[in-house]
């Protein structure tokens, strides 16, 4: 009942806005409710789509007693969970991006919204879990009801900050009294809320395992390289390898693997030696290239001959020098396609039908001599 009356406060309140400012009212037209659990989501999209519709669209009969309301249908109701198809979830996010267009009418004094009959309408609800707080940026969000305090802080900011990005956003977080963690959240909420960045879990990492070494060995070692010497920092420095002693080379391997042997032990120290040093070799060849300039990347369409050191992750396979330009880059999707064309047919299996009596009895006769004919094993 708390969330269909929030529910209803949020859509209602935001169409009075909308009444009467037009168009400055769109990032709070569409609600976004947060939930923490599939079936949670699940009753709530039934009420959205009864209890929540009926409310809404009735409101008027009561604005003397709640004033700064205004009727609304509200109809185009979604959710943004593992349950919607892959193919719908862009679709969704593209929609998420219509705004409510305005248009005044002279004639109720109001801002009102026209759609035309093919065209893309805006989202009035959009029911989430845990899927919006990772890759969701739509900028014109402004309304937020989450459904119980999320499991982890760091959760707890990633789904709230979905909203306000571009306007001033407003969440509310809907507690239930029976939960021991919710309640303790709401006696401590305004405290929780002005400290929650020191509330964020530490996550557990493996920062010298081998495959992540293969990730993030060249990254660290060129950070190290650049920051520490004016003769590599610049784009062209990667030309400038085999014109040095050797000195900040080594200097590099000693800090990383130094590194390496303090969290790790020994045979990872050594690992990390054998890494950089293949890493070190496989640079010096390409920079002994004559007839052109290595720099770290490509920037720019000048004339020089320039190729990268550096590559990029993507579909080709990941080599000594390909570096993570971003904290967001993973690894690509594989396509997999089914080819049915060389698939046999099914077996053509039939059903044995049941013996006719007189050869069940037969069966059943010659059984019985058998078995008295010889010893049993």
């Amino acid at each position: 009942a708390m969330l269909i009356r929030v529910y209803t406060a949020f859509l209602t309140a935001a169409q009075a806005l909308f009444d009467r400012f037009g168009q400055a009212a769109d990032p709070y037209l569409t609600m976004v409710g947060y939930f923490n659990s599939l079936r949670e989501l699940g009753g709530m999209k039934r009420l959205a789509e009864d209890d929540v519709q009926t409310r809404s669209y009735r409101v008027q009969m009561s604005l003397v007693d709640r004033p700064g309301l205004a009727q609304r249908s509200v109809y185009n109701i979604k959710e943004l969970t593992s349950r919607v198809s892959s193919q719908d979830i862009p679709k969704y996010l593209d929609q998420l991006e219509v705004k409510f267009n305005a248009s005044y009418d002279s004639e109720k004094e109001t801002y009102v919204t026209r759609w035309d009959e093919n065209e893309m309408r805006a989202i009035d609800v959009l029911l989430a879990t845990n899927m919006l707080s990772v890759g969701v940026d739509v900028n014109r969000l402004g309304l937020m009801a989450v459904n119980g305090q999320p499991k982890g802080t760091a959760e707890y900011i990633q789904a709230t900050s979905r909203v306000g990005r571009q306007f001033p956003g407003l969440v509310c977080s809907v507690l239930t009294w029976a939960r021991p963690r919710d309640l303790s959240h709401y006696e401590t909420f305004e405290h929780y809320h002005a400290t929650f960045y020191k509330h964020v879990e530490a996550q557990s990492v493996t920062p010298f395992s081998p495959r992540a070494m293969d990730r993030g060995l060249t990254g660290t070692m060129l950070s190290i390289l650049r920051l520490e010497n004016d003769l590599f920092n610049p784009n062209k420095g990667a030309s400038e390898l085999d014109e040095t002693d050797g000195e900040e080379i080594e200097k590099v391997i000693d800090v990383v693997s130094d590194r390496a042997w303090r969290i790790e032990g020994t045979g990872t120290k050594d690992l990390a030696i054998q890494e950089l040093k293949e890493r070190i070799d496989e640079w010096a060849k390409k920079a002994s290239v004559g007839g052109r300039i290595l720099a770290y990347e490509r920037k720019g369409q000048g004339k020089e001959n320039i190729v990268p050191l550096l590559e990029r992750p993507g579909i080709r396979p990941w080599r000594n020098f390909t570096v993570p330009m971003s904290m967001r880059e993973v690894e690509p999707g594989v396509p997999l396609i089914m080819n049915s064309t060389h698939l046999g047919d099914a077996p053509r299996w039939r059903v044995r039908p049941p013996p006719k009596k007189e050869e069940a009895d037969a069966d059943e006769r010659k059984n019985t001599h058998d078995e008295g004919s010889g010893p049993l094993f």
